[in-house]
């Protein structure tokens, strides 16, 4: 918030209503937009402006909103019964200060910008009523913005309400505004229910406002689709992928080579170091790091993962709740589960799948193996088909392989056991019992050779 503004700023975010076109059982602003709740951008632009409180208004869907969104710094607001805009702004106005400024936003429009909202907040300080106006080609179900002969505005008729001459007029109302909370708790009980809907709207207060000669300021964004609101599937949709190509163009702007900027999703916040190269398909989810010189290949999901300088992650490969050392290659067709740390120089290859498990420096698990659990030491080298039997049934037991152990294909570690430094574990071996360092470790059923056996053959 601008440190020149008189009053205290009260944000007020509408987000009560149903969504009966999303067919969801799920109240429409819970909806993720680019991984997270439609109604939580909203809330995290509104805390960008610094207020002195944020209250969000709920009705539909119960204290689901509040259960779901509860660590958010917002004071929650309920409307039990739904009247309109201007009833569910009189909710929230009780516990405001009256020479506080109030901003009403959207819970179902969440692309509004910090910056686009200045500017009101600005005009209203000055006394001014400061509504967030567009211009559309097509305005279709939104409340039209009334004139006079010289330009000032004198009110919004809502589309079910208006004229066939107003309803060519091609600028709309957001319904985003701002004023004084004095002047709105006077006009909020004043509005009355006799339009189309039988509802208290909002909007009467522009006509209320000029009325009374009080200022009006029509402020625009610098793109529509940041008034664009959410009432069905296909929108959210639409937003969907807008919202992905901001974020793709910041990270463009960054630095970050993606290959293709309509095929990747970014559905939580990316760091990233310099000269990164992201291929198609790539989805971001929570928070990800990516070191200086980093390459992510096709078809990867990133899940708040940390990912060292100079490591490659081939395609098809599923990173969640893990970091990655420096220079070590991932995948293809790798899963690296919640809880692993694989150090850096480490290789771990196509069908491995790591979870819980630190994987020291240098160590290659290449090839069709599972470790679980386990303390991986450096430059251990693990065959194909490996496993550590972690879980007994019941509980889960650790695997410790020290450094330099050479681990054979199709071996089974059963857990809770230890490999020594230096010891080789011969192929096809089940491991039950420690096996000490540098020592060879075979356990296998001894090969037989049975001269004139003939295989069987099918009956006529």
């Amino acid at each position: 918030m601008s440190p020149s503004l008189p009053a205290a700023v009260e944000v007020v975010i509408l987000a009560a209503g149903k969504g009966t076109r999303m067919h969801s059982d799920i109240p429409k602003v819970l909806h993720p937009l680019a991984g997270t709740p439609l109604v939580q951008h909203v809330i995290l632009t509104a805390q960008e402006l610094e207020p002195h409180g944020v209250r969000v208004v709920y009705g539909h869907g119960g204290e689901l909103l509040p259960a779901t969104l509860c660590a958010s710094r917002v004071d929650w607001v309920a409307q039990p019964e739904q009247k309109g805009t201007g009833h569910a702004v009189q909710q929230a106005m009780p516990a405001i200060a009256p020479d506080s400024l109030v901003l009403v936003l959207y819970g179902d429009v969440p692309l509004i910008r910090a910056e686009t909202l200045r500017p009101l907040l600005k005009a209203a300080a000055g006394g001014a009523l400061a509504l967030l106006t567009v211009e559309l080609d097509d305005p279709r179900g939104y409340g039209r913005i009334l004139r006079d002969h010289s330009g000032a505005v004198t009110g919004v008729v809502e589309q079910k309400d208006a004229t066939s001459e107003q309803l060519g007029i091609r600028e709309i109302n957001t319904g985003i505004l701002a004023v004084g909370a004095l002047h709105l708790k006077r006009w909020l009980a004043g509005l009355k229910a006799d339009n189309a809907q039988g509802e208290y709207y909002l909007t009467d207060i522009v006509a209320m406002a000029a009325s009374e000669g009080v200022t009006i300021v029509a402020e625009q964004p610098r793109a529509v689709w940041e008034v664009m609101g959410v009432n069905s599937k296909g929108q959210l949709a639409e937003l969907e992928r807008i919202a992905q190509r901001n974020r793709a163009s910041d990270l463009l702007e960054r630095g970050v080579t993606l290959m293709d900027p309509g095929r990747f999703d970014l559905r939580g916040t990316l760091t990233v170091g310099r000269d990164v190269i992201i291929d198609v398909n790539v989805i971001v989810e929570g928070h990800v790091t990516l070191g200086d010189r980093v390459r992510i290949g096709a078809n990867n999901v990133l899940h708040n993962c940390t990912i060292g300088a100079d490591t490659i992650v081939h395609p098809n490969c599923v990173i969640e709740d893990s970091t990655i050392g420096d220079d070590a290659r991932v995948g293809p067709f790798a899963r690296i589960r919640p809880g692993s740390r694989i150090a850096g120089q480490a290789h771990i290859g196509n069908f491995v799948e790591i979870k819980k498990s630190e994987v020291g420096e240098g160590s290659k698990v290449n090839h069709l193996s599972y470790i679980g659990d386990s303390s991986v030491g450096r430059h251990v080298n693990i065959g194909a088909g490996t496993i550590t039997a972690n879980y007994d049934g019941a509980n889960k037991h650790h695997t410790v392989i020290g450094d330099n152990a050479s681990i054979g294909s199709d071996c089974t570690l059963v857990a809770p056991v230890s490999v020594g430094a230096g010891a080789t574990v011969g192929a096809n071996t089940t491991i039950t019992e420690d096996v000490p360092p540098g020592v060879l470790a075979v356990g296998r059923v001894r090969q037989k050779i049975i001269e004139g056996w003939k295989r069987p053959a099918k009956k006529p």
